[in-house]
């Protein structure tokens, strides 16, 4: 008997689609990557960078049980995440399967409805995206095995360096400098207080040439003397205040942490389950489209509830550098209130559906006062402004008091609570008693997991899949501390921005934006892998050549490139060091390392490969070597 074959990428996923599609399908697990570059070697060589791939941990059982799954299967379709690393991963598969047309299929929740779709839908395997994913896996290999041995051998501990992570660790060292040389200032104002109601001193044409605060209190205390004022401007105005878009991964990641009082890579694994679940859309998207179907149902349940909606469909556009592939995150089904395996999966779905909602609910309505009241003195005018908010209709603040992700906005919540009263330009008011303010400068603040991930998307450095795996890196590579939801560097890890900074090109914020987009170009076909790559390691090449020079490494008697002192050997940083002489054994290049024993030109991939040349009277002379 024959049957269709699915594969996708977690059992949870697997079992969830096997029930939607009943007899005639066999669905089965990858358990995410099945192949990868090898851990104890760099697994990539100039000229061509053809990756060397090697079955990961879990991929060792999943290839055999595939392979025989795909024995009694008439058709196989490959259905990992519809996004450049499920691209890849479904190359893998078609690969290690020998499939000669693969059938890719891609959906944005998992429902019967969208996975039935998605299979009548079946396409090729999208050789860009394939790229792409790729191009990026071996940058990250190239600028993590090239210079983290480099870099340990400088700082005398082991380090590591990577495209990303790198930059992220800058941007945290780079504000605990700030925080450091920060000068704290003193400074004063002066608040009036009316009946029921507070204004304050705008000190603008007061402040002295160059400075932006009043720093003598005398001046703030003899303003507080002022026993009347005339009323300059009085507004009245009604303001509209919009919901928020619907959730992308890095606006959820940010909720989640300050919501729910949770880490980033928490808030993933609960939103991996409830999309494994079939409860939400795919959870890894940096667009906050709709769907029209989605809008649809959402507007449908608004009505059937009573609520009112706005008349006009919302839309939201995405950011330049966004890939825009996916739907924003929204439930599957609106009309599901609760979802989720445990407490903090329900409470994000909550957040999660309560947001979507909102997006299609009207606005929300404030009657906004303002006024600026005006005294004269011998010297200037004192000028001082007041604003008061209330709101006339709810709207979308009925479902949700607030963006959810946002920290109490104290300015706002100061305006609501500020009634002031209606006025008439020209008026005359005494206030009841002055109140001067004594204040110091703030340093700037430490970056909490939200606010780098903001950080890193403004500068457009990493993609949403990649923010939780940034942040594991830096804890577990004990670069940077999370202590009460505030980052911060470690010593080693301020010694590796200090040693690499200025010398390589990956701790620019700009360069490796550039990078970001570079890989979009190859993913859109308009740029290839090979030119990449090859433009990338020929500039480290040059950085690394610059760097070892200033640490005075010792020259490679075969090419002249550097030697790196590893323990009591020396091992030639040049990845093409003997290229006239590959490995006997598998044909990857050479170099020349040294040790106590005598001189080699040992494979590159070595311990993976441990073929070699001996040297003898400085001529190679193959060794004996296993694979």
């Amino acid at each position: 008997m024959t049957a269709t074959l699915i594969i996708v990428e977690s059992p949870t996923k697997a079992k969830k689609i096997q029930e939607m599609l009943g007899p005639g399908y066999i669905v089965r697990a990858s358990l995410g990557h099945i192949r990868d570059l090898p851990n104890d070697s760099m697994g990539v060589y100039p000229p061509d960078f053809k990756p060397t791939y090697v079955p990961t941990d879990t991929g060792k059982t999943a290839i055999s049980r595939l392979k025989e799954a795909a024995k009694t299967a008439d058709e196989i379709y490959l259905a990992s995440d519809p996004d450049r690393e499920g691209e890849a991963i479904g190359w893998h598969l078609a690969q290690v399967l020998r499939l000669k047309s693969p059938q890719r299929v891609t959906y944005n929740e998992i429902t019967e409805q969208a996975i039935k779709a998605a299979l009548k839908a079946a396409r090729p395997l999208d050789m860009h995206l394939v790229a792409a994913q790729e191009a990026r896996r071996v940058i990250d290999r190239l600028v993590g095995f090239r210079v983290s041995p480099v870099l340990s051998s400088a700082l005398n501990e082991q380090a590591s360096s990577g495209r990303v992570q790198t930059p992220a660790l800058f941007l945290i060292v780079q504000r605990e400098r700030a925080i450091r040389s920060f000068f704290p200032v003193n400074h004063y104002g002066c608040d009036f207080f009316f009946q029921g109601w507070k204004a304050s001193w705008n000190t603008k044409n007061w402040l002295a040439a160059g400075s932006a605060y009043i720093t003598d209190r005398a001046i703030a205390e003899a303003i507080g003397k002022t026993h009347s004022f005339v009323v300059e401007e009085y507004t009245e105005k009604e303001t509209q205040e919009s919901p928020p878009p619907p959730f992308i991964t890095s606006t959820l990641q940010r909720a989640g942490e300050k919501a729910l009082n949770i880490t980033i890579k928490e808030v993933m694994a609960s939103a991996q389950r409830l999309f494994e679940g079939g409860y939400i859309t795919y959870m890894r998207t940096d667009s906050p489209t709709l769907s029209t179907e989605a809008v649809s149902a959402i507007r449908e349940y608004c009505a059937a509830k009573g609520w009112p909606i706005e008349s006009k469909i919302r839309t939201w556009k995405s950011k330049d550098s966004a890939q825009a592939a996916h739907e924003a995150i929204r439930p599957t089904h609106i009309e599901v209130e609760e979802a989720g395996e445990n407490e903090q999966d329900k409470a994000l779905y909550r957040l999660i559906r309560l947001r979507t909602l909102a997006t299609q609910l009207p606005d929300a309505v404030f009657a906004v006062r303002s006024v600026v009241l005006q005294a004269k003195t011998d010297v200037k005018e004192i000028s001082v402004k007041a604003t008061g908010r209330a709101k006339i209709l709810p709207g979308w603040t009925a479902l949700m008091k607030n963006a959810a992700e946002d920290e109490p906005d104290t300015e706002r919540e100061a305006e609501s609570s500020n009634p002031i009263p209606k006025l008439s330009k020209g008026q005359t008011i005494q206030p009841e008693r002055a109140v001067v303010t004594d204040k110091k400068t703030a340093p700037p603040a430490r970056y909490s997991e939200s606010s780098l991930v903001d950080a890193l998307e403004a500068q457009g450095i990493g993609r949403p899949a990649t923010y939780s795996a940034i942040l594991t890196t830096l804890y577990d590579s004990h670069f940077a501390t999370l202590n009460k939801k505030i980052l911060s560097p470690t010593p080693l890890g301020e010694r590796i921005i200090t040693a690499l900074e200025g010398r390589f090109s990956f701790v620019d914020l700009d360069f490796t934006k550039r990078l970001e987009e570079l890989l979009d170009n190859i993913s859109e076909g308009k740029q290839t892998y090979g030119a990449v790559i090859s433009a990338l390691n020929n500039r480290l090449d040059t950085e690394l050549r610059a760097f070892m020079d200033a640490l005075k490494y010792e020259k490679c008697p075969r090419c002249s490139e550097y030697l790196r002192p590893v323990k009591n050997s020396h091992i030639c940083t040049n990845m093409l060091c003997s290229k006239d002489f590959p490995c006997p054994t598998c044909g990857k290049p050479t170099h020349y390392i040294r040790t106590p024993k005598g001189e080699s030109l040992s494979c590159a991939d070595y311990p993976s490969c441990k073929g070699s040349y001996l040297m003898q009277d400085g001529k190679p002379i193959p060794a004996t070597a296993k694979k």
